[in-house]
């Protein structure tokens, strides 16, 4: 599991949830208006979705990789999941393309951070 700074934590689970077919495994109250929100992929890859809470922590939002590709999103239909995030609104900064391993194109979330929607090809 690995922590992902985001400013809300409802408007976070809706866009893992909705644009990007997640589950909400966990959304625990835990005191002083902190709560313990676990999401994970199809694959089984989970964030644990930590609102901000200070300057500092809110300035890296969106920058969490210095504008990098740092996550990874496996598909097992592209061109499904390319299109339902499309609709959804979420923002690909390039058409998908065909690599030697296979399907990619990047995306960004609703904060910034560059992913990868990414189908493997099936080894030969």
């Amino acid at each position: 599991m690995t922590t992902f700074l985001v400013p809300d934590y409802d408007e976070a689970i809706a866009f893992f949830r909705d644009a990007l077919d997640f589950k909400l495994v966990e959304d625990s109250d835990v005191g002083g208006g902190k709560r313990w929100v676990v999401v994970a992929g199809a694959s089984g890859g989970r964030l644990l979705l930590a609102r901000a809470t200070d300057d500092r922590q809110r300035a890296t939002i969106g920058q969490q990789t210095g504008g990098r590709v740092g996550w990874f999103l496996q598909s097992d239909d592209f061109a499904s999941d390319h299109s339902r995030m499309a609709a959804w609104g979420v923002e690909f900064t390039e058409q998908p393309r065909q690599e030697a391993y296979g399907t990619v194109a990047v995306f960004k979330d609703p904060w910034g951070n560059a992913w990868d929607l990414i189908e493997h090809r099936e080894a030969a």
